[in-house]
């Protein structure tokens, strides 16, 4: 186990890895592992098999490559060690590719060009973007922002200050495992249960972290009310906090009618004051870049407490 020093430095290095190179534009580990994620889900959700084997099919994706980081981190020396969790977290974390992948849409609306920002938007959102408006754009890309600034970049974190590398891993894999089976259709609707469960377990406490970090980041009273009032209508127990309290600390709102495979999907409203804009989807970047830092401005402290006081 690492020293909150270890975490506190491993950390630092982890998120300037991820901010100088950002994700792998090939080759990245993800890609074998979304491979294999397909494979066990064509071999085990025959349709005549329910929650159990999902579960198994999850341990199958997760469990070896975390069981072999963790093996690595335990017998390397320290410093080679450190090399290994520092690597896991710059894979695990994803806050330049959110960055590279949300600006180009602000960019876009600035320039009301609908046509660019649309196409932009579909890249990162499941809803159909084909003939949305500017404001139905804005509140998409605000609503990424804030919710993949927990998904991508403090959930992983969260985990790897109490496990390190490998917590970060696990975190990531479960994240992603979520994102391909955790659906409530027909076909994942009892295969993806496992899935989506285990992903709001491990979401549970970094995102409630992080609703409270956008809240201090913004405007506080307006954050709490709305995470207060407005999360528990949301359907998802993890999302809905973390974007009422960003809506709510950026004073916009987001939520609200969205068309998903071609029907209407009437979600409620989240945050507070003015409707969604480019503006506004530069300020959530910027605000889960403030919560970046505040997240380890607080890991430097707590290291520097953790080291015993010599006296002169």
């Amino acid at each position: 186990m690492l020293s909150m020093p270890l975490i506190a430095a491993c950390a630092t290095a982890g998120m300037i890895v991820d901010r100088w190179f950002g994700e792998p534009r090939r080759h990245h580990p993800l890609e074998a592992f979304g491979r294999l994620a397909m494979r066990l889900e064509t071999h085990y959700n025959t349709g005549r098999r329910g929650r159990p084997v999902g579960l198994i099919a999850w341990l199958l994706a997760v469990m070896p490559p975390v069981a072999i980081s963790w093996l690595l981190v335990e017998i390397l020396p320290v410093a080679l060690a450190c090399v290994v969790h520092v690597a896991l977290l710059w894979f695990a974390l994803g806050a330049r590719s959110l960055r590279e992948h949300i600006e180009p849409i602000a960019r876009a609306l600035g320039r009301h060009d609908l046509d660019e920002a649309r196409e932009l938007t579909s890249r990162i959102v499941s809803r159909e973007t084909a003939h949305a408006d500017e404001a139905a754009l804005s509140r998409a890309a605000v609503e990424s922002a804030l919710e993949n600034g927990n998904d991508a970049v403090f959930g992983a974190l969260f985990w790897f200050v109490l496990f390190g590398g490998p917590g970060a891993l696990a975190f990531r894999l479960a994240n992603t495992l979520d994102a391909m089976w955790g659906y409530r259709t027909p076909r994942f609707l009892r295969f993806g249960w496992a899935a989506a469960r285990i992903d709001d377990v491990l979401n549970w406490a970094p995102a409630r972290l992080t609703a409270a970090s956008y809240a201090l980041l913004g405007d506080t009273r307006t954050a709490w009310r709305c995470w207060r009032e407005q999360a528990p209508r949301w359907d998802s127990p993890n999302a809905g906090p973390v974007m009422a309290s960003g809506a709510g600390s950026l004073n916009v709102l987001i939520g609200g009618p969205a068309v998903y495979n071609g029907e209407i999907e009437r979600r409620p409203t989240l945050g507070a004051g003015q409707a969604a804009s480019a503006s506004h989807v530069n300020a959530a970047l910027a605000l889960v870049e403030r919560t970046e830092i505040l997240w380890l401005a607080v890991l430097i402290v707590l290291a520097l407490l953790s080291v015993p006081f010599i006296q002169a």
